[in-house]
């Protein structure tokens, strides 16, 4: 990512103005690029609005947005967990609400999946703003791989998203009709290649907790039972 003139990071707003510079660090012309959306990816949520234009947000488009959320996949497998990510963005404004991946494999947390971790951050973000509990039927989730039913549940019958976008239904049956049956009646296919490829990838390494964060116990049982999960996996526990 390359730092030109019109990008310049600015405490003093007024001095930025004096000087006719932005005080964003990313302009509305700054150049999309894999290197800018692996800055959104990692940068916090709440340091977003005095860092990025606004008008930068309203050229990203669908796949932007799902392949930041890859990047969140990427950096949840380089941590030794798997590799889903999730984004929120506000259809009105294509400013990003919330983000997070997946963390079983990080702190044995069976409920802090990619979709999960982008609702939660987005309730926090929202806190510290001194705003109360979000209203998400305005917005989208991108998610990396097909929601569970867990999350599916979150999706459909708590926060009632006017969008959902899928980005890997290759490595997991597609949820998309159960999310149109829980009332998101615009779900959407945008496969993203080098989400599949990460996923499967950790799936073939690490089927244990593969079918441990789909089912639990029981599916990790039935897997090993059915000879799908090799037996110096039977621990199941990450990498060190």
């Amino acid at each position: 990512m390359k730092i030109s003139s019109t990008r310049v990071g600015i405490a003093d707003n007024n001095f930025g103005r004096k000087m006719n510079v932005s005080p964003y660090f990313i302009t509305a012309n700054t150049a999309l690029d894999e290197a800018v959306l692996q800055a959104l990816a990692y940068l916090p949520t709440e340091h977003l609005s005095k860092l990025v234009d606004p008008a930068f947000f309203q050229k990203l488009a669908d796949r932007d947005f799902m392949r930041l959320a890859t990047w969140l996949a990427q950096k949840s497998y380089a941590e030794g967990g798997c590799p889903i990510g999730g984004v929120i963005i506000d259809n009105r404004t294509r400013q990003i609400r919330g983000k997070g991946h997946n963390t079983l494999g990080q702190e044995n947390d069976s409920t802090t999946h990619g979709e999960t971790a982008a609702l939660r951050d987005a309730g926090r973000v929202a806190r510290l703003r001194g705003e109360g509990p979000v209203d998400f039927r305005p917005m989208t989730m991108f998610t990396t791989l097909t929601p569970c039913a867990v999350c599916c549940a979150q999706i459909c019958h708590r926060c009632h998203f006017e969008k959902v976008v899928i980005g890997d239904i290759t490595n997991a049956p597609s949820t998309a009709p159960a999310l149109r049956a829980g009332g998101i009646q615009n779900v959407e296919i945008l496969e993203d290649a080098r989400a599949i490829a990460l996923y499967r990838e950790y799936s073939q390494k690490r089927p244990d907790l593969h079918f441990l964060d789909w089912g639990g116990h029981q599916k990790l049982a039935e897997a090993q039972a059915a000879g799908l999960v090799p037996s110096t996996l039977a621990d199941h526990k990450p990498k060190p």
